[in-house]
């Protein structure tokens, strides 16, 4: 186990995001191969210093517990030597994308003979404001610096001590790289002011990328002065039509609920035809039965299912994060989408049926970053979808929609070519 460190450097916010910034000059200016090979080295030793990472990490669940963290929380927070390899495994993952940096979207030349260039080019610094999850660190540090961006990482309090040691082996891996260690910054301060002085620094910071709840994320976007990337929270719907094949069906609300509950992609919310409800609900039940699902339901819910806990206005807006679901039962896909386009929060809404049209209807209807017809809704992630780490999912429609892997990381330039040409 190691010995070094888990915390940075004693500096400010400002002196922090000013050790960015000139560290982004170097950083846009080196090769993909440089970057690629600084990504491998990272990975290798967050394998090797696994055991002095879960140590730390043993610090903050304990912590966890004292304060009686809920078990989604708590799953959020935890790591184990399958979860480090993970995250180590995606950088390698990210190394094998390609650069987007330098990449030409399109070029002309002028009837005056310059030529035009739309070129793929860094953001320069991201500021990541973020909540729980210590792989966070990781995935968003390997995407920025893969695209050539330098970071400043403001963690929450709850996993102060994984974060700092993640870092801290961060730096170390860096320190035999051509990548600079300044260009990952970690704000160890728990103070939320250390945060708060993030959000008007934008002679420092290019762009704010929050994740975590809803609160944190407005926060960021109801006080930052820094553009914002905002990411969302995931009030996921699943509409099962009355031309659902029961098997594909169960099968998907069983996946989408279950697998993870406590992830922004678990779906939340149960929309059923009635018809294939009455025709079904044995089988439904059971499911909610076999994994203690705890079901908030409207009045025909409760007429069609037991144990249905009558829903609240706040059940239909919830982020559950766990083993409950709303449930509302309705007569057409019409209703569905309506009552998506009221409750849902833009992230993924999928619909199981096979009938065409009416998949059509739903795909189309429904305004969300992602959404699914026979698929749950589980596949939102950089991940799953091949992008490698994500460093979140935007429910924004400027800029970059859905899973933000690395050309969400970038901005354009236009590079012009001329021989003596004025105007």
């Amino acid at each position: 186990m190691s010995t070094f460190n888990s915390t940075t450097k004693p500096l400010n916010v400002k002196d922090q995001a000013k050790l960015a910034q000139k560290a982004s000059k170097k950083l846009a200016l080196l090769t993909e191969k440089e970057k690629n090979e600084a990504l491998l080295v990272i990975a290798d030793v967050l394998e090797k210093e696994s055991d002095f990472i879960l140590n730390e990490n043993k610090k903050d669940l304990v912590n966890g517990e004292e304060k009686g963290f809920s078990d989604a929380l708590m799953d959020r927070l935890r790591l184990t030597s399958a979860r480090v390899k993970e995250f180590a495994d995606g950088l390698r993952e990210v190394v094998e994308l390609q650069d987007p940096v330098g990449e030409i979207l399109s070029g002309w030349t002028l009837d005056n003979g310059l030529k035009v260039e739309q070129v793929r080019v860094p953001l320069g610094v991201i500021g990541m404001i973020y909540e729980a999850r210590p792989n966070v660190t990781v995935d968003a540090t390997g995407l920025a610096l893969k695209s050539g961006n330098a970071i400043v990482l403001k963690g929450g309090s709850n996993a102060i001590h994984s974060n700092s040691a993640i870092v801290s082996v961060i730096h170390k891996a860096l320190a035999d790289t051509k990548i600079p260690e300044d260009a990952v910054q970690f704000i160890a301060s728990t103070d939320r002011e250390a945060a708060g002085q993030l959000f008007t620094m934008k002679e420092h910071i290019d762009v704010l990328i929050p994740r975590g709840g809803g609160t944190l994320i407005q926060t960021v976007v109801e006080n930052a002065t820094v553009p914002v990337l905002e990411t969302g929270v995931g009030n996921c719907h699943i509409y099962v039509d009355q031309f659902a094949d029961v098997e594909k069906a169960l099968e998907i609300l069983e996946n989408a609920k279950t697998d993870r509950p406590a992830v922004c992609n678990a779906a939340e919310t149960f929309i059923f035809h009635e018809a294939w409800l009455e025709k079904n609900k044995d089988r439904v039940a059971a499911l909610f039965d076999k994994h203690g699902i705890e079901v908030h339901g409207d009045e025909n819910a409760g007429e069609i299912l037991p144990d249905v806990i009558p829903a609240t206005e706040k059940d239909w807006a919830e982020e559950y994060l766990s083993l409950a679901v709303a449930v509302k039962v309705i007569g057409s896909v019409e209703e569905a989408v309506a009552h998506i386009e009221r409750y849902g929060t833009k992230h993924s809404e999928a619909v199981v049926t096979e009938d065409a049209e009416t998949a059509l209807t739903f795909l189309n209807a429904v305004d969300a970053a992602a959404v699914y017809h026979n698929a749950s809704t589980r596949f939102t992630d950089g991940s799953a979808l091949g992008f490698g780490a994500e460093i979140g999912i935007s429910t924004q429609k400027l800029h970059a929609r859905g899973p933000m892997g690395l050309p969400a990381l970038t901005t354009i330039k236009y590079r012009m070519t001329g021989d003596g040409q004025i105007r």
